[in-house]
């Protein structure tokens, strides 16, 4: 159980070192580029309408990029947001249907209802039936703590 736990780890680190660092590489280079457009359109600007307008067009350059980065930002983080969601929701679905589908649980439960006897046994397994079907309705429902992510 454990080491399929440090090897999720592993894995999911693996590809964030990985992924961050062609992101740091691909953001420096970004950065020289835009460092090169942005000084040949000052000097451009700054030839043709002076060195106040120059400085304006410089900032709506950089106003531009930080609108483009905080926009596929947020369309990055509400993307994995609906994964996640996703796979919560397999994950249950998994674990609901493995769990009844366990043998050595099936031979518990039948020992069990041998013992007590099935009279007696009828209406705790209404009611657990009941339960298990509020638990089973409960479980499409997001919590209303767990609709804002933590950040």
């Amino acid at each position: 159980m454990f080491q399929r736990i440090i090897d999720g780890i592993s894995a999911s680190t693996g590809t964030t070192v990985r992924l961050t660092s062609l992101a740091a590489g691909a953001a420096f280079a970004l950065f020289i580029t835009t460092c090169f457009l942005c000084a040949a359109a000052f000097i451009s600007v700054l030839n043709k309408y002076g060195p106040v307008q120059a400085c304006l067009a410089g900032a709506g350059i950089f106003f531009l990029l930080t609108l483009t980065a905080a926009v596929s930002y947020w369309v990055y983080k509400r993307q994995l947001r609906k994964q996640a969601h996703i796979a919560a929701e397999r994950a249950t679905k998994s674990a609901a249907s493995s769990m009844l589908a366990d043998p050595m649980l099936l031979a518990t439960g039948l020992q069990i209802v041998r013992a007590i006897g099935i009279k007696r046994l009828l209406p705790i397994l209404a009611i657990g039936g009941v339960a298990l079907g509020l638990m089973a309705s409960r479980a499409g429902v997001p919590d209303e703590a767990s609709a804002e992510p933590a950040e």
